[in-house]
């Protein structure tokens, strides 16, 4: 069978150990990170001790890392031309082993109705790669996975029983079919029925309780969780978008080398980090020609004691959220911050104000610095995923936004590693003045405001039981402000809309960081390649001025008004209760390019619209 190939990124995000993946002739479960081809030379260490260290200490206090671990990031497995041998690769388990044969159809007074045979995969024949099943005349018909697979809140997932669900205690051992009537997707027209006259309508499984209790099977480990279970299963629709939620942290690398026997150390650290003498530098270097060829003239002494400098620091930088150390490096404003080198981690200019506001624009004035980021690089790792639910991400009320879900589950039984993946490129980072900030949180509109997303958020939590988090008013502001303005930059800079990212910093801790709190957005791209550093988005900075008071016109009206303005949170006519006035008509974008998945957005916030008025951050 021809080689299946995923992009690295897949891997480490829709794709990840627990993920089902259609192939063309089956479905298939990511094998947890045991089951990963990580041969010496198959995969590139990713340098980022921050991101490592924060993870690392989340891991060992929810018992999911081993104490005497140091966690290391890798990429997933390389294909052959980028690292020269037979590629590696992740192993997969074959589920759901359950498949229908191809549909048989028949006319039933005008309405066609369509069996198909339910067959398990050891029935299959093993010739071919076990892609027919031989009929009881000896006929061979191609099978596709069935769609429907069963799993819990806990991330558990497993084939359904069909035949215990359809006949109970009783035993039968007569062919199944899965039979189609109508057109339309609706349950009640999709039955599991037996020869022996007994069925089972979809409706009916999608019952709390009827698929049985949760065993705690986790395929793509290979094992029980030996913390059992008996949850209630659901059924899952294999394809669906609710099958698996990835725990990804990101952060954006900052600049860390004082020197040059830094940056080596630090490009290195991983293959370091075991070192605990001037004598295991030796040794390391004596196995490793890279690093003997990187570390030349250099002494072990010196490079084990900037390792212990990194060390320290790495634990210090660790302590910090991922949002607040990096607006602390972005909104410094410093002239110039990084290093304009080809290898730099971080290059950036806090560009002055008469470049971006020659005119003294009012719609400016709570703009407080404009920073042209030239290059930047990205790392994302991927520590866990959910299912039915998405896991929580950051709150505008607290700094922190990097933790496990309560029912998140485990990629693998116990490696010391993770996958992670390094893009690089350019964006703009908008830092905005604390004060006028909070001054408009004061402000009794913006109140009067908040209270309605507020009780939308607080319903939409009742409704799904889950532990999301309300990102507040101030983040919603921003984030609405980021989708406008990405839009309108995707007109200008070149790039399309959907490869441009967003990081929203709307740090409100008064235990932490004082009374006023830090407010910015950064506006970014990255590619695995240098595609993303080609200098488009930085650009656009010389029409700052232009392109916010544009992105700003178009939030005005918006072509599903007066119904999008008009929008309750707490309306149980549609599924929208984290949006105020936002769809897909004004602030909703695509989904790769939101870090909150297009929740939490409302123009009523940023622009006067004919249903609010004087809630509007900026008067335009």
């Amino acid at each position: 069978m021809a080689r299946n190939l995923q992009r690295l990124s897949n891997l480490v995000g829709t794709f990840g150990p627990g993920a089902m993946l259609d192939l063309p002739t089956r479905s298939v479960l990511v094998g947890g990170l045991e089951r990963w081809d990580m041969r010496q030379g198959a995969f590139k260490p990713i340098e980022e001790p921050r991101l490592a260290k924060m993870i690392e200490r989340m891991l060992k206090d929810a018992g999911r890392l081993d104490p005497g671990y140091s966690l290391s990031l890798r990429t997933p497995p390389l294909a052959e031309e980028l690292y020269g041998r037979e590629p590696s690769g992740v192993a997969v388990t074959i589920f759901p082993t359950w498949f229908v044969c191809a549909a048989e159809v028949a006319q039933d007074g005008g309405r066609e109705i369509r069996r198909r045979r339910l067959v398990k995969w050891s029935e299959l024949d093993p010739a071919g790669g076990r892609r027919r099943y031989a009929l009881e005349n000896g006929k061979k018909v191609d099978v596709t996975p069935i769609r429907f697979v069963a799993g819990c809140e806990k991330g558990h997932l497993q084939d359904i029983d069909w035949r215990w669900v359809v006949h109970g205690e009783a035993v039968c051992r007569e062919p199944m079919w899965l039979v189609e009537t109508g057109t339309s997707a609706d349950p009640r027209d999709t039955q599991v029925v037996c020869d022996c006259d007994r069925s089972l309508s979809l409706e009916q499984a999608f019952q709390k309780g009827r698929l049985g209790r949760c065993h705690g099977e986790r395929p793509w480990l290979g094992d029980r969780d030996p913390a059992g279970c008996g949850n209630l299963l659901r059924l899952l629709t294999r394809t669906a978008t609710n099958t698996y939620f990835p725990q990804v942290a990101t952060v954006i690398s900052l600049p860390t080398a004082e020197d040059a026997l830094s940056g080596l150390v630090q490009s290195h650290f991983s293959d370091l980090n075991a070192a605990q003498s001037p004598a295991d530098i030796a040794q390391a270097r004596r196995f490793n020609s890279a690093l003997r060829a990187s570390l030349e003239g250099y002494s072990d002494a010196d490079v084990f004691a900037r390792l212990q400098q990194l060390r320290t620091r790495r634990d210090q930088d660790a302590s910090l959220p991922p949002k607040l150390a990096e607006f602390d490096v972005f909104g410094s404003g410093a002239a110039t911050i990084g290093e304009n080198r080809p290898g730099s981690l971080l290059y950036a200019e806090t560009l002055m104000r008469g470049i971006w506001d020659r005119d003294d624009d009012p719609v400016l004035k709570p703009v407080h610095n404009l920073v042209v980021v030239h290059r930047l690089r990205e790392v994302s790792c991927l520590y866990g995923f959910t299912r039915f639910e998405a896991a929580p991400t950051s709150a505008d009320g607290e700094v922190e936004d990097v933790r496990l879900a309560v029912h998140g589950a485990p990629l693998s039984l116990g490696t010391d590693w993770l996958p992670a993946v390094e893009q690089f490129g350019e964006g703009l980072f908008i830092h905005f003045d604390e004060a006028e900030v909070a001054a408009w949180l004061a402000r009794e509109p913006v109140g009067s405001r908040a209270a309605p997303l507020l009780a939308g958020f607080l319903l939409w939590q009742r409704e799904h039981g889950s532990t999301l988090d309300d990102r507040g008013v101030a983040y919603t502001m921003l984030h609405g402000l980021s989708h406008a303005m990405m839009t309108e930059i995707a007109l200008e800079c070149g790039y399309p809309a959907s490869a441009l990212k967003e990081r929203v910093y709307a740090l409100w801790d008064p235990a932490r960081l004082g009374s006023t709190g830090r407010f910015g957005i950064l506006i970014y791209t990255a590619t695995a390649g240098n595609q993303g550093t080609l200098g488009g988005l930085v650009e656009t900075a010389k029409h700052f001025g232009r392109i916010i008071r544009s992105a700003l016109r178009r939030l005005e009206v918006c072509s599903n008004d007066p119904i999008c303005a008009d929008h309750e949170p707490t309306s149980t006519a549609d599924d929208r209760a984290l949006h105020g006035a936002a769809c897909h008509g004004c602030l909703l974008i695509a989904e790769t390019s939101c870090e909150a998945r297009n929740l939490f957005l409302d123009r009523s916030l940023l622009v006067e619209t004919m249903a609010t008025q004087q809630a509007a951050f900026f008067q335009t």
